[in-house]
């Protein structure tokens, strides 16, 4: 049996990881209610819709960032 090599893993021989500088969890611009809801894993209902739209008003951005790697 052979050793692993570099080259067995999932990414092609010339991909590089992308640069942290780069990445970005979709917070930067607007998150509506139901954007949240969905987030959470959950279909939105009236009742869900409304919870986050308070959420997203006392926690702005950072209240997407607990369901975003």
């Amino acid at each position: 049996m052979s050793e692993p090599s570099a080259s067995d893993d999932n990414r092609p021989g010339d991909e590089v990881p992308t640069p942290d500088h780069l990445l970005h969890t979709g917070t930067e611009g607007p998150i509506d209610p139901e954007d949240l809801v969905r987030l959470s894993g959950r279909e939105p209902t009236p009742e869900l819709v409304e919870e986050a739209r308070r959420r997203l008003e006392e926690e702005g951005p950072a209240a997407a960032e607990r369901y975003l790697p």
